[in-house]
């Protein structure tokens, strides 16, 4: 699946998800929400994955955690909050940059 096609099928999951949970309820609800719904169509999504960042030749662990991967392909970072801030877009650049994937979404 390209990456266009792949966003777009994550976008309607979460809307999916959205249009039955409605609002309000915690970021973990919707993410094993939305681990449910990509399941259901096929894609192999994982949560809360550990990232490391390397550094002179090993990889430390941080404290950084994905809140999805769907693997070498996407990273996609939930929140629950009432107004996305620009460093909830400076957290997913990190993670992508880490990770080394290209391509992010924000879901709020």
């Amino acid at each position: 699946m390209d990456t266009d096609t792949l966003t777009k099928t994550v976008i309607g999951c979460a809307i999916e998800v959205h249009r039955n949970l409605g609002p309000g309820l915690l970021e973990s609800s919707y993410e094993t929400c939305l681990i449910y719904e990509l399941s259901k169509i096929g894609l192999s999504a994982k949560n809360q994955v550990e990232l490391p960042i390397y550094y002179k030749d090993q990889y430390i662990h941080t404290g950084y955690r994905l809140d999805i991967l769907l693997p070498n392909k996407l990273i996609i970072e939930l929140k629950a909050v009432d107004k996305l801030l620009p460093i909830h877009s400076a957290q997913l650049i990190t993670y992508m940059k880490l990770a080394e994937i290209s391509t992010g979404l924000l879901i709020n």
